[in-house]
Parts: C-alpha cells; sequence; structure tokens
C-alpha cells in the first residue's frame, strides 16, 4: 500500500454531525480538512427523512430532513472542504493515522492532525429482542422501511404493526398511513414511549393509530411471508403475563427498539465507551481519552433533534480546530466529574475542566423514566447550586442545564458535579 494522505482533520461520516464539525472547523482556520462517508451521497439518515420538524433551532424554521442536510452541504460545497464518497472507513489507529478504501483509490491512509468521529448510529436488530417464531418475509426495521418507501419507492406491506415506539417507528406508522397501508397498533415494552411527545400526537393520536403500553411481541406467526403476531402485556420485570395475549393478522411488522451508535472503530482504537449510551466518554471539548480525537453526533449519544447534533458538532469541529492550531490549554486544575443523581442515566460531558471551557457549557442528559412536577438539580460536591421545576421529564426528550465558565471557578476546589432529578413539594 503506498497510496499516503494528510490532512489537519479528518471527519469519519458526511451526516449532520459530519457536516457541521467540518463547517465549523473551516470558519476557525482550517483549511485542510477530509470528510470520509461511506454512502454515495452527503447528508447520511436525512435523504431518508423527507418528513418536515427540522431546523426550527438552527435555522428558525421548519424543513425536511433533505432540506436540513442541503443547507449544510452547501456550506461545504461553498468553503472548499474535501470529502471523499462510497468510502469504507477500515481502521484508526491511537497516532491518528486512518486507514480506508473505496473504488477508485483503493486501499489507503490519511495521517490526521486531529480525527473527529460522526458515525452515526444503527438500528438495534431484531435478534438483540430474542422473539419466537420463524423468520418470514415482512420483518424490517423501522430505518429499512422508511428507506424503501422515502427513497426506493417501495411499500412493505398492507396490514402493519409496529413494535418499538421510538421517533422512527413513530413516523412511520404515519407514512405507512399515508401510502394507504393500515397499521393496526404500536406496541411498546416499557410504560412509556420511547419517542417525542409531539411525534404520538401527530403521529398515531392524529390518525387513529392505539399504542399499547407494556405490551411486547410474544410469537410471530408465519413461515414464508409474515401472516401475524401475538401481543402479550409484559409484568413490571418485562416478562408477558399468561392470559393477556392478543393475535393481530398482519403481513408487516416494523421494529423500532432503539438505536446503537456505530463505535466498532471508536473501540478498535481504545476509546474509551460509556456502558449506558454505547457511546465515547468525553470531556468539555468533546474529546475522548485519546488526544485529539473528538467525538458528536448520534455516535456519541443518541439525540431527539438534528438540531442539537449540529450545535454539538459545531462545538467539537471547533475544539478540533483550537487542538490543530496547538491552543488547547494546559489543565492545572485537576478535571471535575459529572455524576449521575436520582433517575438521571448519563451526562454528556463526563468531565469538566473549567479552564479550558468556554464561557458557557450545555451539558445534556436524559433520565430514566417518566417524573412529573420535578426538579432537575445541580449539587457542586453537595451544595445544591440550581434547581429549575419540569412539569415533566421523560425518557424520549433529552434535557440539557447550562454551566458557565465564571459559576465554576468560583469553585476553585470543585471535584464533583452531580445533576439530579428531585420531587417538587406542593
Amino acid at each position: 500500500m503506498n497510496n499516503y494522505l494528510s490532512a489537519d482533520i479528518v471527519i469519519i461520516g458526511g451526516g449532520p454531525a459530519g457536516l457541521a464539525a467540518a463547517v465549523a472547523a473551516k470558519k476557525n482556520g482550517i483549511d485542510k480538512i477530509l470528510i470520509l462517508e461511506r454512502d454515495r451521497e452527503l447528508g447520511g439518515i436525512l435523504n431518508q427523512c423527507i418528513h418536515n420538524g427540522f431546523g426550527l433551532h438552527t435555522f428558525k424554521e421548519e424543513l425536511t430532513g433533505p432540506e436540513y442536510a442541503a443547507r449544510f452541504i452547501e456550506q461545504v460545497l461553498d468553503l472548499d472542504i474535501e470529502y471523499k464518497l462510497n468510502t469504507m472507513v477500515m481502521d484508526i489507529s491511537r497516532d491518528k493515522v486512518v486507514t480506508a478504501m473505496n473504488r477508485e483509490e483503493g486501499m489507503f491512509e490519511v495521517c490526521a492532525g486531529a480525527v473527529i468521529l460522526a458515525m452515526g448510529c444503527r438500528e438495534r436488530p431484531r435478534g438483540a429482542l430474542n422473539i419466537p417464531g420463524f423468520r418470514p418475509a415482512g420483518i424490517f426495521s423501522a430505518g429499512t422501511a422508511q428507506r424503501l418507501v422515502n427513497m426506493e419507492g417501495y411499500l412493505p406491506g398492507r396490514e402493519v404493526v409496529i413494535l418499538g415506539s421510538g421517533d422512527i417507528g413513530l413516523i412511520m406508522a404515519r407514512r405507512m398511513t399515508l401510502e394507504g397501508a393500515k397499521v393496526k397498533v404500536v406496541a411498546e415494552l416499557m410504560p412509556y414511549s420511547g419517542g417525542l411527545k409531539r411525534n404520538i400526537v401527530q403521529c398515531l393520536d392524529d390518525y387513529g393509530i392505539p399504542l399499547k403500553l407494556s405490551h411486547t411481541v410474544v410469537d410471530i406467526k408465519g413461515k414464508e411471508r409474515l401472516e401475524g403476531i401475538t401481543l402479550a402485556e409484559v409484568d413490571c420485570k418485562g416478562k408477558p403475563i399468561p392470559g393477556t395475549e392478543e393475535f393481530y393478522s398482519c403481513d408487516t411488522l416494523l421494529l423500532s427498539v432503539g438505536l446503537i451508535p456505530e463505535n466498532e472503530l471508536s473501540a478498535g482504537m481504545g476509546v474509551e465507551l460509556n456502558p449506558v449510551t454505547s457511546g465515547p466518554r468525553v470531556n468539555e471539548s468533546l474529546e475522548t481519552n485519546i488526544e485529539g480525537v473528538f467525538a458528536c453526533g448520534n455516535v456519541l449519544h443518541v439525540h431527539d433533534l438534528v438540531d442539537f447534533v449540529s450545535e454539538e458538532a459545531a462545538a467539537a469541529g471547533k475544539n478540533a480546530a483550537a487542538y490543530v492550531r496547538s491552543e488547547k490549554e494546559t489543565a492545572t486544575t485537576p478535571f471535575v466529574r459529572l455524576t449521575v443523581g436520582t433517575g438521571v442515566r448519563y451526562t454528556v460531558p463526563e468531565t469538566i475542566c473549567a479552564e479550558r471551557m468556554g464561557e458557557h457549557l450545555t451539558v445534556r442528559f436524559r433520565v430514566g423514566g417518566v417524573y412529573k412536577n420535578c426538579y432537575v438539580s445541580v449539587y457542586f460536591d453537595g451544595e445544591m447550586i440550581s434547581r429549575r421545576k419540569k412539569a415533566v421529564v421523560a425518557p424520549g426528550e433529552m434535557e440539557e442545564i447550562m454551566l458557565t465558565k465564571k459559576q465554576l471557578m468560583e469553585y476553585p476546589d470543585l471535584r464533583e458535579i452531580s445533576v439530579r432529578i428531585e420531587e417538587a413539594q406542593e
């Protein structure tokens, strides 16, 4: 192999995170940027998300997925940022040498000053669910069905059951209905939906599609083609309750049972992963445990809004640019750990150096259940610093708190910040 390239920043992935990171890096003074994208076009998953609802935070207007992606693609083209399509990244070494391949150039290596991981996420497969029965035609992940309908022009089936109430599943319930299919039910294992409240209203309630919480598929009928499924109610441990079975005849089962960050490359290079998010552990700069390797978007943790992906990715691009320019300050004070308190599953970032952060830092997190009439509280070494009342918080909606550099510098001996969900007193 004698094909060697170099770049100041190599971005793995040309979806919304990779595009926003590239634009931000370019605007922060870095010229040699290379985006490596395995698909045949830039834009990532947004290209098949033809529904609206994107861009309200970023562009202050409502866009479809392709329109949102086009805004960033235009910026990439205008800024003359280099990218390679149909290119698969095979390996990234700890010293930031990226090995990739495509049909035109074969196998090649890129020596990078910094690497931004922006590979996105993938859908959880049916095999992870252990549903008994054969493997007949007619069972799809919701994202695959979305691509078939929106990009390939195929209708997967006429009578549909959807397992899982993630946002893609909810959106596909509406999409299949608009294409003439009959969506009989959406079933959710948990006692709450995993999707945004607005999607439950706009995609299910508006079309009279029932949502059955605390239910799951316990049997699949059909050998060559799906003929039907059996739903059952589950107890608090997720186990089916005998006698609650209901049979639904259908020719299509869509699975919307969660997303997993694409971190095989990350793990292979030695990036430390958080077992809760399955994404990298990062500091206030979105930098991983490997110096000069940053992560953003759904490869870091699964987001509910693409606007937040772009915001986070822009921060990663800006911080990677500062690293390449050797403007990264050497920390003279210890890192502050962010810990999860009652009701909080994880935070991003997990560590903060007050000296190196900007004037403001957004900390994003998800809760582990539905909490009503509660407080989002922040503690510095056990001392309550802030408290914000919320009518309801739920796992399907990402929450955030804002920390300021001034605030943290007032506590020079600070070691731990805790984020908690606490019951509000009447």
